[in-house]
């Protein structure tokens, strides 16, 4: 496995867990749909390196940065 696969993988864990404890409504849509996107990647990063992941997860991780205010 890649650094890469283990590093997104640990973000959708977390980021999944953060959906669970948050009450019903849209940020929690929001946070189910960022931890989404972890997963995805980190499948993408399992296959081969790719730098195209970078700019995926930098996205992800503003939307989660703007859940969180």
């Amino acid at each position: 496995m890649s650094d890469a696969y283990d590093y997104f993988r640990a973000h959708a864990i977390a980021a999944a867990r953060k959906a669970r404890s948050l009450p019903r409504g849209r940020t929690k849509q929001k946070q189910r749909t960022v931890a989404r996107i972890y997963h995805l990647l980190s499948k993408e990063a399992a296959l081969g390196p790719n730098v195209q992941h970078l700019d995926d997860f930098r996205s992800a991780r503003r939307l989660e940065r703007q859940i969180g205010r």
